[in-house]
Formats: C-alpha cells, structure tokens, sequence
C-alpha cells in the first residue's frame, strides 16, 4: 500500500515552496533540454526572463497549487525559437537571485508549461497556467 498523507499536509507542504524560496522570483524559459537537476549549470538558450508577482502561486488548496497573478513579459531570446524548458529562481529581493530551486520541461502543446508556438524576440510571452500538484492522496 502506497503511503498517503491528508489534504492539509500536502497543502502545507505545496505552501512552503514561496516560504522557502521568496515571494518575489524569475521564470526563465531557455530552449533545449533541462539540465539534469537543479544544481546543474544552465543549458539551452535563454529566451524570456519573467519577473513574477509578488505572491507567485495561490493558496494551495486540495493538494494543488496554481499561479497566481500576471506571468506576462517581452521575450528576449533573438529568431523564433522552440521552448524547451524552465527554471525558476529564488527571490532577488530575499536571496541571491541566481538559485534554481525548481525546473521542468515545455514546448509547443506539451510539457510542465505549453506554448502555443515559438517564442520570438519583442513578443510577448504570458504563462497563463501552470499548477503543482502533491503526491501522496
């Protein structure tokens, strides 16, 4: 039997990840295929750096945890690139600014985060969904 935590428990657990990582952090995305864990050096080319909103994630609640707020930002990245993956960053304003404490793949109509095409310089790239779910119900 697999083990099984209750509803408040995961929630808390979800909840910590702002606590523990700032309110404030980066989204950036790069193309490519993300590093093999967070520790690792950046790899791909970065294409949009999005400057999260303070409170990035909403109140975790039946053990999810969806975005909160406008991830909207003008990429960055030069010729109409593929998105690949993403990483996020610790607080500026708390921390370093430099850690990635979290990372997961996308691409067009697949991955952690979907696109709907590539990703250009000068356009504007807007995540408009992106939930963590706890294991363990």
């Amino acid at each position: 039997m697999a083990i099984q935590e209750n509803v408040l428990t995961r929630n808390s657990r979800l909840n910590q990840i702002e606590v523990l990582n700032g309110a404030s952090c980066a989204l950036r995305i790069y193309t490519g295929a993300q590093p093999a864990d967070c520790s690792q050096a950046n790899s791909g080319t970065l294409l949009a750096t999005i400057l999260l909103p303070a409170d990035w994630m909403g109140d975790a609640a039946a053990g999810a945890k969806a975005l909160a707020g406008v991830w909207s930002v003008a990429a960055s990245g030069g010729a109409a690139a593929t998105p690949g993956h993403f990483r996020l960053y610790n607080s500026q304003a708390t921390m370093d600014g430099t850690t990635c404490f979290m990372q997961g793949s996308c691409g067009i109509g697949s991955g952690d985060i979907s696109f709907n095409g590539t990703i250009t310089s000068g356009q504007t790239v807007t995540i408009s969904a992106f939930t963590l779910n706890e294991a363990n119900a």
